[in-house]
């Protein structure tokens, strides 16, 4: 789903909210949750899971091409952890193609 389906299927369920004012939703959203981000914040959505940073150490690494050690440095990157109710309705589907068991091990 891009976000110009996002924007579509909020529009189409909210037969009251114009298709504009569901795109300035949905940019004002994504973008405060960038701006959280950025600022360190861990956002929390229930249901549906987390946003973190998590911190990448410098490290030493190797060039493909030529085999030289290239110096990598240190960053942020983001983060999502899904929440239960999410791993739950991601895996459903597959439940019920298997048969309502879980394949054992």
């Amino acid at each position: 789903m891009t976000r110009s389906d996002l924007v579509d299927e909020l529009a189409a369920r909210f037969h009251q909210l114009p298709h504009r004012d569901a795109e300035m939703a949905v940019k004002t959203v994504l973008d405060t949750m960038a701006d959280a981000l950025a600022r360190g914040h861990r956002i929390e959505i229930r249901g549906f899971g987390s946003f973190s940073i998590n911190h990448r150490p410098a490290r030493v690494g190797r060039n493909p091409r030529s085999g030289e050690s290239v110096e990598i440095p240190e960053k942020r990157v983001p983060h999502f952890k899904p929440g239960k109710a999410l791993r739950e309705a991601v895996d459903q589907p597959f439940r019920e193609a298997a048969g309502g068991s879980t394949p054992e091990a």
